[in-house]
C-alpha cells in the first residue's frame, strides 16, 4: 500500500461521519499552520495568512490569503456527507427477545449492500455541562455493534428475482438481546457522562469493513465513504501543501448534506461560501465592488466523484464518453446544467491538468439516463464563478463499499495543489490567462 492510499484510508477510518471528517480537517489545518476563526466574532485577517472557519461542526472552509492583494479566489469544494441511515428518536424496538433499532433512509443508497457486514454507530450528541453550556460531542462506538441480516432464501424464495425493500421493516439493524438494552445509555456510557445530560444528538450507522487494496496487480482499492472523502480528503492535501499566491486567495471548502439536497445552514445551497468571501474582503479593507471583481477573475473546481464504466454494465454509459478506473480525473458535463462544466470552464481545467501532466477524462450521462446534481451548479446559485465538476472514477457509488482505483487520490492531491497555486484572469469578456 502506497503513502498515497494509506493516508486515505487512515483519514476515513477516522471520519465515520461528516462530523469526524470535519473535525479531522480542523485538526490538520490546526497542525499546518492555520488559525481558527469563529462566525459570530470579529475577524483579523492578514495578507500571507492561514485561516478556517466551520459551521455545524459538519462542513469547513480554510483559506490562505495571498501576500501582495487580492484579485481572486481559487476554490474546490467536495462535500463531507455519505448515504446511511440515521438513527431516530427513541429508537429501541423490541421484537419477541430481540432489539433492534429504528432508523430513517438519509441519502439515495444501495441498500442491499448494507445487509450482513458489521456496522456501528457513530456522529455527535449535545451534552448539558456545567453552568449552563452545552456541549457538542463526538460519537463513535468503535466496535462491531449491529447488523442487518438477510432474510434466508427458505423464507424468501423469490430474492433473486428482484425484491423491493421497506425501509420502515427490512432496514432495522440487530442491536442485542437484552430487552432493557437502551442507546442513550450506552453512548452516555461511551461519553463518561449521565444518561440525562444527553440532550440532542445526530447518530448514523456505519460500515466497520476497513479499506482494503486488492486486483491481479493490486491497482483497485475498496472503502466506506470514497464519495466523497476522497475528494475532501485530496482537496485538503493540496491546500496544505501549495505555495502561497501572489494575488488569490486559495479556499478549501467541504460542505454537508449534498446527499439529501444542499439546502441546509451547512450545505452548498447555503450562504456559507459568499458569507465567508464578503468577511474576507471586508477584514482586508475591500468593498463591495473590489468583491465583485475578485468574483470575476475566479474559478471553482466542484470534486465530487464519478461514474467509471461497470465491467459488467458496459451499456450504461455513453458511447463516445467512457470513464475508466486510474485513467485520469473526470471532468462532468450535462446539458441540462446539472454539473457547472461549461466550454470556457473545461478549457481552463483542462489547461491547468495539461500544466501538472494530470490525465483526465469527459463525462456525461447517456441521453436516454437522467443524471443527479452535485454542488457546482448550486453553489454557482450563491456565488457566480467560471468552474467546473470533477470527481475521481467509482464503482458502487452510494454502496456502504465504494471502490475506485490505486492511482486516482494521488491525481486528484496533485491537480489540487496546481490548482490552488494557479492565477486565472479575465482579460476581456471571455478571454482568460492561466497562469
Amino acid at each position: 500500500m502506497n503513502n498515497t492510499v494509506k493516508g486515505l484510508f487512515d483519514f476515513i477510518e477516522k471520519s465515520p461521519s461528516q462530523f469526524h471528517a470535519i473535525e479531522n480537517e480542523r485538526q490538520a489545518f490546526l497542525d499546518g499552520g492555520f488559525k481558527e476563526l469563529n462566525e459570530s466574532k470579529p475577524w483579523k485577517i492578514k495578507l500571507g495568512g492561514n485561516y478556517f472557519v466551520t459551521r455545524n461542526g459538519s462542513s469547513i472552509l480554510a483559506f490562505r490569503v495571498p501576500k501582495k492583494s487580492v484579485k481572486s479566489y481559487m476554490i474546490m469544494s467536495s462535500h463531507s456527507d455519505s448515504p446511511t441511515f440515521r438513527i431516530k428518536e427513541k429508537p429501541e424496538m423490541k421484537e419477541g427477545h430481540y432489539v433492534k433499532l429504528n432508523t430513517e433512509k438519509y441519502g439515495g443508497m444501495l441498500m442491499a449492500p448494507w445487509f450482513d457486514r458489521p456496522l456501528s454507530i457513530a456522529g455527535r450528541a449535545v451534552v448539558r455541562a456545567a453552568e449552563g453550556k452545552l456541549e457538542t460531542r463526538l460519537v463513535d462506538i468503535d466496535k462491531d455493534l449491529c447488523m442487518l441480516p438477510s432474510l434466508a432464501i427458505h423464507m424468501n424464495r423469490e430474492a433473486n428475482d428482484g425484491y423491493k425493500y421497506n425501509p420502515q421493516k427490512d432496514l432495522l439493524p440487530l442491536i442485542s438481546m437484552d430487552e432493557k438494552f437502551n442507546l442513550k445509555e450506552l453512548v452516555a456510557k461511551e461519553l463518561k457522562v449521565k444518561s440525562d445530560d444527553i440532550i440532542g444528538s445526530d447518530l448514523f450507522l456505519y460500515n466497520r469493513e476497513p479499506g482494503r487494496v486488492w486486483g491481479a496487480k493490486n491497482e483497485f482499492i475498496s472503502c466506506r465513504r470514497l464519495d466523497d472523502l476522497q475528494c475532501s480528503y485530496s482537496s485538503m492535501v493540496g491546500l496544505l501543501g501549495a505555495k502561497n499566491s501572489q494575488t488569490a486567495v486559495q479556499v478549501h471548502v467541504t460542505f454537508d448534506n449534498e446527499e439529501v439536497g444542499s439546502g441546509t445552514k451547512q450545505g452548498a445551497d447555503s450562504t456559507f461560501l459568499y458569507d465567508t468571501l464578503i468577511r474576507i474582503n471586508e477584514s482586508l479593507g475591500g468593498n463591495n465592488s473590489t468583491l465583485l471583481e475578485a468574483i470575476a477573475n475566479s474559478f471553482m473546481v466542484s470534486a465530487d466523484n464519478a461514474h467509471a464504466l461497470h465491467p459488467n454494465y458496459a451499456e450504461k454509459s455513453d458511447p463516445t464518453n467512457k470513464v475508466f478506473i486510474n485513467k485520469g480525473l473526470v471532468i462532468k458535463f450535462n446539458a441540462s446544467q446539472k454539473y457547472m462544466t461549461d466550454g470556457l470552464g473545461y478549457g481552463i481545467f483542462a489547461e491547468i491538468c495539461n500544466k501538472a501532466k494530470v490525465p483526465y477524462q469527459t463525462f456525461v450521462n447517456r441521453s436516454d439516463v437522467a443524471g443527479g446534481s452535485t454542488l457546482g451548479n448550486i453553489s454557482n446559485a450563491h456565488v457566480s464563478i467560471n468552474g467546473v465538476d470533477i470527481g475521481l472514477p467509482q464503482l458502487a457509488m452510494h454502496s456502504p463499499y465504494e471502490s475506485s482505483g490505486v492511482k486516482d487520490t494521488e491525481y486528484l492531491q496533485k491537480i489540487a495543489t496546481k490548482f490552488y497555486e494557479t492565477v486565472i484572469e479575465n482579460i476581456s469578456g471571455s478571454n482568460y490567462t492561466v497562469k
